[in-house]
């Protein structure tokens, strides 16, 4: 028997409807449960073919437990050694070498200086920074957000170079993105599951959180084979198998905002429930397909093409 274990925090209309959804497909040598963890010896496998992470993200402990998991033959959905490496500015830098539009950004230092560190810590970092020219290449307004992270959580709209030191000051520790504002006509978010399934889906951040799903654009279908292309290659070459890609149209040109979500909502009462059905399916099939593909005790996770082509040596793009 296959194990196919989910590895989840507060959410619970996902995690059910996946378990119940995969067990009621009755294939023969496939079960699914939510994860249980009662002890964690090195190098011992805790007995499932497949996980899917939905909360490591946020409990250093269920990390470490994955990739104790990966390394005995779990497949492990997402890589959370990538997962672990990755953050929403390497995603923007990859991008501009794989032809994938994105907004201007630069990275900043956090306001505050980490613990354990003093003045000496950073001799390398110029005082004062060239503030004037991030100010210039991105322009205003302008949006500051982490540089890992999401939920919405320490975003903020800048109107004016006031404005963005009155607000960095608020941020403590956290090494916050300077962004371009992509003034749109559409915006889509997608999910795209295991490299291969996209649903793209209308989106409106500019709503309340309950109503974002809300919206009804209309996109042909040469914009919508355009806006696969992009979740397709995004997704192929940081190598996540659940995530979702945000798109935001200006000029009918596709801008990707945001691609580092590997733990998206599913919840339902946000998604609503005809894209909820739908995660629900393509994520419990390739989870499936992942358990009888896995070989006990050897390699099971995948990887992307930036980490394949850079250990062969091969060209990007």
């Amino acid at each position: 028997m296959k194990k196919i274990g989910i590895l989840h925090g507060k959410e619970r209309s996902f995690p059910t409807a996946f378990v119940d959804r995969i067990n009621s497909k009755n294939i023969a040598g496939i079960t699914a449960e939510p994860v249980r963890i009662d002890k964690v010896v090195q190098g011992v496998n805790n007995g499932y073919a497949v996980i899917v992470d939905r909360i490591s993200q946020d409990v250093p402990h269920y990390r470490a437990y994955l990739k104790n998991e990966a390394i005995t033959g779990t497949a492990v959905i997402n890589n959370p050694f990538w997962w672990s490496a990755d953050d929403k500015f390497f995603n923007n830098c990859l991008a501009t070498k794989i032809n994938v539009p994105v907004p201007k950004t630069v990275i900043l230092p956090s306001k505050e200086r980490p613990d354990d560190t003093s003045d000496a810590s950073f001799s390398n970092l110029a005082y004062p920074m060239d503030w004037e020219g991030m100010f210039n290449y991105i322009g205003f307004p302008a949006y500051m957000k982490p540089f890992a992270g999401g939920g919405w959580k320490n975003v903020y709209k800048l109107n004016n170079a006031a404005d963005f030191f009155d607000k960095h000051a608020e941020t403590g520790q956290l090494v916050m993105l300077l962004q371009e504002e992509i003034v749109f006509e559409e915006y889509y978010r997608c999910y795209c599951i295991g490299r291969k399934y996209v649903r793209i889906m209308s989106y409106e951040p500019r709503n309340p959180h309950h109503l974002r799903y809300v919206a009804d654009f209309q996109p042909s279908a040469e914009k919508l084979q355009m806006m696969t292309d992009i979740v397709l290659r995004i997704n192929n070459y940081l190598g996540y198998d659940f995530n979702t890609v945000e798109l935001a149209l200006r000029d009918g040109v596709p801008y990707a905002i945001d691609f580092c979500n590997p733990a998206p909502d599913a919840d339902l009462a946000s998604v609503g429930q005809e894209n909820f059905d739908w995660v629900v399916e393509a994520a419990a099939n390739y989870a499936i397909e992942r358990a009888l593909e896995q070989k006990p005790g050897e390699d099971n996770l995948t990887w992307g093409e930036y980490v394949k082509r850079g250990a062969n040596k091969q060209s990007l793009y």
